[in-house]
């Protein structure tokens, strides 16, 4: 394969390998659709030749190159968008590391988890730094915006733990507060109503460890999913212990929580302090608790920031748009 400079950011791939570039642009060009709206260019092709017209030209032809060579079969928009997001975080890295400390271009040491999905790892070096706090410490806080992946690989590193047999039973908690909405507004009995705020966990495991075994888990009581307020009065040992939307908790809701944390047990603690629901005037819980325990020892705080997004790739530039009209003038 080889690149002549056709115009900036040009590409030429020879040999021409027509499978190859078939299972690059993907049905009706799609693929070549994510890589324009994920780096902001236009994508020109006649054959074996591709022009890209742009900023970020010369990133979006290494995309072209790194994909091209990943085509041994048919591309998923998954692995298109995932492979973006580690394109993006190696360009950086060589941006902020210096050259003597570089190690091969997109490695990150990353802790090999147990789960359903072989293939998952952490994408940015922060993913990769919540991974490993989470495997060394017996409390840790990842705070952030939407899409870091802070409450899924929280989710895997409990299956991880579990599967492993470093913990008894895994259990999953958030919050019943929502924008707009209460309880008792909804139709249904407790679990009825309470079901859609803790779906986004059950998701997530049955992701993780299919829907059949998230089943029978949870009928042998190994597995629990319930609202935070079901935790007052508990001691929860040799657990591995997950608070998803930490944000929307108040300060006594947080203190009660924490201190559910028993033997053997290993607590998450998640959330996005830009999106609190919690009424006007009452302070969140996560923001006390990342203030009153940013010293103690023993407990990480891991902090994502737009660059960690992992979903579609617009959503990065979402975040950052309205990181940019939060800003003071």
């Amino acid at each position: 394969m080889n690149n002549p400079a056709l115009r900036p950011g040009g590409v030429k791939f020879s040999p021409v390998d027509n499978a190859r570039l078939a299972w690059l642009c993907g049905p009706l060009d799609e693929n070549l659709r994510q890589i324009e709206t994920a780096l902001d260019v236009r994508i020109s092709r006649r054959g074996e030749c591709f022009a890209v017209e742009g900023k970020a030209a010369a990133e979006a032809a290494a995309a072209l190159e790194m994909f091209y060579r990943q085509a041994t079969e048919p591309l998923s928009i998954d692995a298109i968008q995932l492979g973006l997001v580690e394109l993006r975080n190696a360009s950086l890295a060589r941006e902020t590391t210096p050259k003597a400390a570089r190690g091969v271009p997109g490695s990150l040491d990353c802790p090999q988890l147990l789960t359903r999905k072989a293939e998952l790892h952490g994408r940015t070096p922060r993913q990769v730094e919540y991974l490993k706090h989470i495997q060394t410490h017996d409390i840790i806080f990842g705070m952030g915006p939407a899409g870091t992946g802070k409450t899924y690989l929280a989710v895997a590193c409990a299956v991880d733990a579990f599967e492993r047999e470093l913990v008894e039973r895994i259990v999953l908690t958030r919050p019943a507060v929502e924008a707009g909405e209460r309880l008792g507004f909804l139709p249904g009995d407790l679990a009825q109503k309470v079901d859609p705020y803790l779906r986004p966990l059950y998701d997530a495991l049955y992701d993780l460890m299919g829907f059949e075994r998230v089943t029978r888990l949870y009928e042998k009581g190994v597995l629990e999913i319930a609202p935070l307020a079901f935790m007052r009065g508990r001691t929860l040992n040799h657990a591995f212990v997950i608070l998803d939307e930490a944000q929307n908790t108040t300060p006594e809701q947080m203190k009660m929580f924490l201190t559910r944390i028993g033997i053997g047990a290993r607590a998450v603690i998640t959330g996005d302090p830009s999106q609190v629901d919690l009424p006007r005037g009452q302070k969140s819980g996560l923001a006390e608790a990342a203030e009153i325990l940013g010293e103690v020892r023993g407990i990480a705080f891991i902090r994502f920031l737009k660059e960690d997004v992992v979903r579609h790739p617009l959503v990065a530039r979402i975040v950052a748009a309205y990181e940019q009209r939060e800003q003071p003038a």
